[in-house]
């Protein structure tokens, strides 16, 4: 099977396959197992703490991987300036940066006349025309069923990816609810060039600031363990179901508001329980393509796993 598309010449890489931000979670442990494995890893520029600590973070997966790697800018999320953390992906010459939950105008004029390559997430086909329109050299195209944060239309991936294959001339990345092979080549089917994963790498070996606790809840979640929150202030984001995200639910049922909310959706909220394992102070994100995870293999054995089940299905593709 012939790996070869827009997506792995864009970025230069041997599978079209990228792990993506995630929160609190993508450093550069997780970052160079990716990108060593022949994939693009990410590392998560706002949930550090201030420029030096991205600098450093960017360092250490230098020393890791030879290979091309991205940062992740996520910034419509986190109410914070980002242009700082912009100029040390420059400097540092890093050869992607993807923007995720905003508005992605500052960050692409930033890189502009930089040899780096620009990732755009969307959840529309309207703001993939748009990205493309800033100068995005591609689009990772986030379907309902993905983890954290959505879209504010109830679109699945199934519907949206070749939507927005047929409206922009860039290369597609498809994402939300793949975690393999077989759900990779329905991607490719529908047109997209390249998949982003979110869920799946929370679920490897090499995603190390991930705790046993979210690790496991993953692997146990079925087709139905996972809710969108937030949908009542237009930021909707999908979590595993726990009784923390029991509570989120009955302030939003009861309209009351941000101010009701803020200590529940933080970003503490969040690593108590991504980090930290405490299931009773936080919840934790993951798209519904939990429910076909059920191991925690390294990245390497991921990559593999993924490449021979697509080329199954390759295989059976061509003997109808």
């Amino acid at each position: 099977m012939k790996w070869k598309t827009r997506v792995t010449e864009l970025l230069n890489i041997d599978y079209p396959i990228i792990q993506g931000g995630l929160a609190y979670l993508a450093y550069a442990d997780l970052a160079a197992a990716v990108s060593n494995a022949g994939g693009l890893g990410q590392i998560t520029a706002m949930s550090l703490t201030s420029a030096d600590s991205l600098r450093k973070e960017i360092r250490r997966a230098k020393t890791m991987t030879a290979n091309p790697f991205g940062v992740n800018f996520a910034i419509g999320q986190h109410g914070r300036a980002f242009e700082h953390m912009v100029e040390v992906a420059i400097e540092e010459k890093v050869p992607v940066i993807s923007v995720t939950g905003g508005n992605p105008k500052g960050v692409l004029d930033m890189v502009e006349g930089h040899p780096i390559k620009k990732l755009v997430l969307v959840a529309a086909r309207r703001q993939a025309e748009k990205a493309e329109e800033l100068g995005a050299d591609a689009v990772m195209v986030v379907g309902q069923e993905g983890g954290g944060h959505l879209g504010r239309g109830d679109v699945g991936a199934m519907v949206l990816t070749p939507k927005v294959v047929d409206h922009v001339s860039i290369p597609v990345i498809a994402s939300g609810g793949i975690v393999d092979g077989r759900s990779m080549m329905a991607a490719m089917a529908l047109g997209a060039e390249g998949i982003e994963m979110g869920t799946r790498f929370i679920s490897t070996k090499e995603c190390v600031d991930a705790h046993k606790n979210y690790k496991q809840a993953i692997l146990e979640a079925d087709e139905n363990a996972t809710v969108v929150i937030k949908r009542s202030l237009g930021t909707p984001a999908r979590a595993l179901s726990n009784h923390w995200t029991d509570q989120i639910l009955r302030i939003e049922e009861r309209d009351q508001g941000y101010e009701s909310l803020k200590d529940f959706i933080s970003g503490e909220a969040n690593k108590s329980y991504i980090n930290n394992g405490d299931e009773s102070k936080g919840f934790g994100w993951a798209g519904q393509g939990a429910a076909r995870i059920n191991d925690i293999p390294t990245v390497n054995e991921l990559f593999q796993s993924i490449r021979k089940e697509a080329e199954s299905v390759s295989e059976r593709w061509s003997k109808m």
